[in-house]
């Protein structure tokens, strides 16, 4: 029995398992997950961005352009500039979301579902172009209730 669970081609979900003496009909098979997994399926919009024989940079435009949105905005809060850099940062974020939403192959910038991926990178960025604005000291943008609900929370 262990050497028929070593054998290679037992491990895909696809390969016939071996058969238990025993059970109703002579054949059972086994519950447990296989141990080892040929492929697994990639998110929807999960091909290349650009034809294969592009170099590999160009096939992944839009994971780099949403990553050197960010990686600008980390340079410009680094130099002192924390709302502009943080609303970069969030921008980025909202950027990789429209991406994500218009395209319909986005490389490795395809994480999850379509849907998912729109929500998250979308709602991240969101929250972070938000924070920024309403960072103190002179915040840029001001919700009145946000004040009075601190205030009640702080009595």
């Amino acid at each position: 029995m262990q050497a028929e669970r070593d054998e290679p081609g037992n491990g895909s979900a696809d390969a016939p398992r071996p058969a238990r003496a025993g059970g109703p009909g002579g054949a059972r098979f086994s519950r447990r997950p296989p141990r080892l997994t040929r492929d697994t399926a990639r998110p929807e919009g999960g091909g290349r961005a650009a034809p294969g024989d592009a170099p590999a940079p160009a096939r992944q435009w839009p994971l780099l352009a949403v990553l050197g949105a960010t990686g600008l905005g980390l340079l410009v809060v680094a130099f002192d500039a924390f709302r502009v850099g943080a609303l970069l940062i969030g921008l980025a974020m909202i950027g990789g979301a429209v991406l994500r939403w218009v395209l319909p192959d986005v490389g490795m910038l395809a994480v999850r579902s379509r849907f998912t991926d729109m929500f998250t990178y979308g709602g991240m960025g969101l929250a972070i172009v938000l924070l920024a604005l309403m960072a103190q000291p002179h915040a840029w943008l001001k919700i009145p209730f946000l004040d009075d609900v601190l205030h009640f929370t702080v009595r």
